[in-house]
């Protein structure tokens, strides 16, 4: 009985097979949230349409207001998920995402807060870099520390979550308090807020160059290139003459780049103030959608718009139909029937049965 069932890496399947594999997880999730649903006493049909209007269909003033809402939790998600795939092709497990959009959002505010004046594109550009650097900083801290100690990355990088929060805590209560008595850095002046193309802040515009970018940086560069063979082996990037606490520093500094990116689109697009609610939870939801296509850019954002559309959709159901909990656990349903589709297409299931006549028999499962 030891050995009567057995795990194997299955064979690379052919692009048909994962895509059939894919819409095959995606009936799961619809027949498994309508189960759900059905056992909540509602009706799977009715609650369906409900998430798609509530994602889509907007109101009489304004008939895009529910798209555009949707856009708006789709661009930090698809932001922060490039930068962390940077980091997972090269292997180095980056779990500081929601630090690192954080941080970057520290540092575009201290423009918002200090300069609010400037002409507004020099602002803008000056806290988009900022963001950059501010987020890459921080996630160069661990990437250092790991090429020079050995720290293990995923400890580091998570903990520093929370020295992020608590810096913004701190300059709510602290340097930047707006109010005494109120620990708030108040609102940014008009000045300090990106401008809106089809009623969405720019920040759209932002993700859709950067998911290009990103794919061509990792598929058609020499630095992308490097970093891929850094992930596969250390001891094959130095053979090959590369410099792999090199690659690994650059690379980390693009991962918070991205994140910290994101922070200033968050606060200049949407929060305009800083709160230590500005990252909404996308860096921990980036890390799933990143493993889930496949450190593929371009699947991320079908996969990120997906979660999006449901996010938005779930959070339009009146309480008396299904609780926000509930929503939640649609989101899981769906999550976790991706997650088995990934595990059907890396692996096979091998049953032995009984021996006969002293041969083993295996059937895949």
């Amino acid at each position: 009985m030891k050995d009567f069932i057995r795990i194997a890496k299955r064979p690379e399947r052919s692009a048909r097979q994962n895509l059939l594999l894919w819409a095959g997880a995606l009936l799961l999730a619809v027949l498994a949230g309508a189960a759900f649903i059905a056992l909540m006493g509602q009706r799977p049909l009715e609650v369906y349409g409900m998430i798609l209007k509530g994602a889509f269909v907007g109101s009489r003033r304004n008939p895009w207001s529910a798209v555009q809402a949707t856009v708006i939790k789709l661009v930090p998600l698809l932001i922060v998920t490039l930068g962390l795939t940077l980091a997972f092709q090269m292997r180095f497990w980056n779990i500081g995402g929601e630090g690192q959009m954080m941080m970057g959002a520290i540092f575009a505010s201290f423009f918002a807060i200090n300069t609010p004046q400037m002409p507004h594109v020099p602002l803008m550009l000056s806290m988009a870099l900022a963001g950059i650097v501010g987020g890459g900083l921080w996630a160069l801290l661990p990437a250092i520390c790991k090429v020079k100690f050995g720290v293990n990355e995923v400890l580091f990088t998570l903990m520093m979550n929370y020295v992020a929060q608590y810096t913004i805590v701190f300059l709510q209560s602290g340097p930047w308090q707006r109010t005494p008595g109120f620990a708030s850095v108040g609102s940014f002046d008009a000045n300090v807020r990106l401008a809106k193309l089809f009623g969405v802040h720019i920040g759209w515009i932002v993700a859709i160059v950067l998911t290009a970018v990103v794919w061509a940086y990792l598929r058609h560069t020499k630095q992308g290139y490097e970093l891929r063979v850094v992930g596969e082996s250390h001891a094959t990037a130095r053979y090959a003459g590369m410099r792999v606490g090199r690659v690994v520093l650059r690379t980390m500094f693009l991962s918070g780049g991205l994140c910290g990116l994101a922070g200033m689109v968050q606060v200049a697009g949407i929060d305009h103030t800083l709160s230590t609610g500005v990252t909404g939870g996308v860096g921990f939801t980036g890390i799933t959608l990143a493993w889930l296509a496949q450190l593929n850019p371009a699947a991320i954002a079908v996969i990120a718009a997906v979660f999006s559309i449901l996010e938005k959709g779930s959070g339009s159901i009146p309480p008396a139909v299904m609780a926000a909990e509930a929503a939640d656990v649609l989101q899981s349903i769906l999550l976790f029937s991706f997650l088995i589709c990934e595990f059907f297409r890396r692996y096979e299931i091998k049953i032995k049965l009984p021996e006969k006549k002293g041969e083993k028999q295996e059937v895949d499962a």
